[in-house]
């Protein structure tokens, strides 16, 4: 499993692309920061296409449900891993997954 840079590509099954930001800016991956534990959540969701009334444009990420590494921890929090999904405040609501890690050099080995 990859660790999600900033650079990483998250998006609702609409895809609408999740705007990201990092916490933290100690640890870097090709000189962009490594995700950590609550970077994905509360995020913006630009350019969901879907429209009312027969849905809910994706605006927001709620929480993460899975994709938190159980090994690594930066600064106290779980790094983020190329497993991160968690669902979309659409309705009705559907999941965010990531397309692409944003770094293809470190992974996590379980």
């Amino acid at each position: 499993m990859k660790l999600l840079t900033l650079d990483a590509g998250i998006f609702c099954q609409h895809q609408g692309r999740v705007k990201l930001d990092a916490c933290q800016r100690f640890v870097t991956i090709e000189d962009r920061p490594v995700l950590v534990a609550t970077d994905p959540e509360g995020k913006s969701i630009v350019g969901c296409p879907m429209v009312p009334p027969m849905a809910k444009t994706c605006v927001t990420t709620f929480p993460v449900a899975t994709g938190y590494s159980s090994f690594v921890w930066i600064d106290g929090r779980k790094i983020c891993l190329d497993t991160v999904t968690g669902l979309t405040d659409g309705v009705p609501p559907v999941q965010y997954t990531v397309q692409a890690p944003g770094q293809s050099l470190v992974s996590e080995v379980a």
